[in-house]
């Protein structure tokens, strides 16, 4: 069974299914198309789907064009779930989210998983992309998997294959990314190199699931404890007075022994702000206490809350309160240049300074309207950045430091700026730096 379905991906011949049409799974289903595979791309949203069938993208960054390209070279998107029988390879992308309580959220894993447990066939490979917690590929997908009587790695074979998509780098695109895989065993393992090895420059394959599921969080914990690291040397360089930016300068001119990690409004994008919490947690089951890593997520977490401080200082320095200013939010995306809102901290910026009683505006050349998100509302649209509109707002809070706004038209018309990026390098004073 597993030389039939290695020789099938192999030859192109394989349908491949991708679960999941996001920022991760799009641009996988793009490749494969690219490629020649027959692909068809599941989602639970019937207006994505519409969308994608219909050749109109959703990303900022992939265009109407590249998902026209696709679909005359095979692409097909359905809500239909079913039709998972019909693909040879099955590749979860969907979100692994925190809950209320900072705890896992697998909701759409599972629901996913047990989605196409009914259509499950022998010769068939799951997939399993998702950032998440060692052991859930073991734990969760291989008892649902093997409900109806096949055997993982005679039947039907398991993966784990973390991804690694950056959206908007275009130093890098998801065929250049190295691909760690994990098989549940060893036969599966070979499958899941076959499976990615025509889409993907250089496989990483490793010993087991587990440990591919360590190595995409221990990937991102070491981005998380970096930042939170440098976010903490923020609030020490300011209450002495010395710029955090021009010591992370100087320290980056060391040709060795440093890498350099800069400071913001709080972590975004779907892992970092995450991937700790899903370690810290699971790591509690074995009787372990991640002090470090969680001492890191405090940090970063309370950095949307140290911006409004700022702000708060900045309008009472110039005799008003934040209850009832007037403030433009630059930039609600979670890193600069793309449309990504997954855990901007942004919004909770916003959201702070909603709560106490501004009104908040937004101005986001990415993101003309404020989108729909699973936790936070605001009835916005991104405003113009003109002088007269810079000029009206009480403040302006720089979150993210897209390269098409003017800095130097907003620098020159703002009545303050609280700038959480450092791109403002000079002082100036209407520049609070937070």
């Amino acid at each position: 069974m597993a030389t039939q379905l290695i020789g099938l991906l192999e030859d192109r011949r394989a349908v491949i299914g991708v679960l999941g049409m996001g920022y991760v799974g799009q641009p996988l289903a793009l490749r494969y198309a690219e490629l020649g595979y027959k692909v068809i791309g599941f989602d639970i949203d019937a207006e994505k789907v519409a969308d994608l069938n219909a050749g109109r993208s959703h990303i900022e960054h992939i265009s109407d064009a590249d998902i026209r390209r696709a679909n005359a070279a095979g692409l097909e998107c359905t809500t239909d779930f079913s039709r998972a029988a019909e693909a040879d390879a099955l590749i979860l992308c969907v979100p692994t989210p925190l809950n209320k309580y900072r705890e896992p959220d697998l909701s759409y894993v599972i629901n996913t998983t047990e989605s196409i447990v009914p259509y499950l066939r022998a010769g068939q490979v799951v997939s399993l992309e998702s950032t998440t917690y060692p052991g859930t590929t073991e734990e969760e997908l291989l008892p649902r998997v093997t409900a109806g009587g096949l055997t993982v790695g005679q039947d039907i074979f398991l993966v784990y294959s973390p991804e690694r998509e950056d959206p908007g780098n275009a130093h890098f695109t998801t065929h250049t990314i190295p691909k760690v895989v994990g098989g549940h065993t060893p036969v599966c393992l070979e499958v899941g190199k076959a499976l990615y090895r025509k889409a993907i420059d250089q496989i990483v394959p490793v010993s087991s699931t587990k440990v591919a599921e360590l190595t995409k969080l221990l990937e991102n914990i070491h981005r998380a404890v970096n930042i939170g690291l440098v976010n903490e040397m923020k609030i020490v360089a300011d209450r002495m007075g010395i710029d955090i930016f021009e010591v992370i300068d100087a320290a980056a001119t060391k040709p060795f022994g440093f890498t350099a990690y800069y400071p913001g409004p709080g972590l975004g994008g779907h892992c970092i702000p995450i991937d700790p919490f899903y370690l810290t947690w699971k790591a509690r089951e074995y009787g372990l206490h991640t002090r470090f890593i969680e001492l890191s997520g405090e940090v970063n977490r309370a950095m949307p809350e140290y911006v409004v401080g700022k702000v708060t200082k900045a309008l009472n320095d110039r005799f008003k309160s934040l209850k009832g200013s007037r403030l433009l939010v630059l930039g609600i995306a979670y890193k600069k240049n793309v449309d990504d809102m997954r855990e901007s901290p942004a919004v909770e910026v916003m959201e702070l300074l909603r709560a106490a009683g501004a009104e908040v505006a937004y101005s986001d050349p990415h993101v003309p309207v404020f989108p729909k998100m699973r936790e936070h509302h605001f009835d916005l649209a991104s405003v113009a950045l003109t002088p007269q509109a810079v000029a009206s707002y009480d403040a302006v809070v720089l979150t993210t430091d897209h390269a098409k706004f003017d800095y130097e038209m907003v620098r020159t018309h703002a009545q303050v700026i609280i700038d959480s990026r450092g791109v403002y390098r000079t002082a100036a004073d209407n520049i609070v730096k937070a």
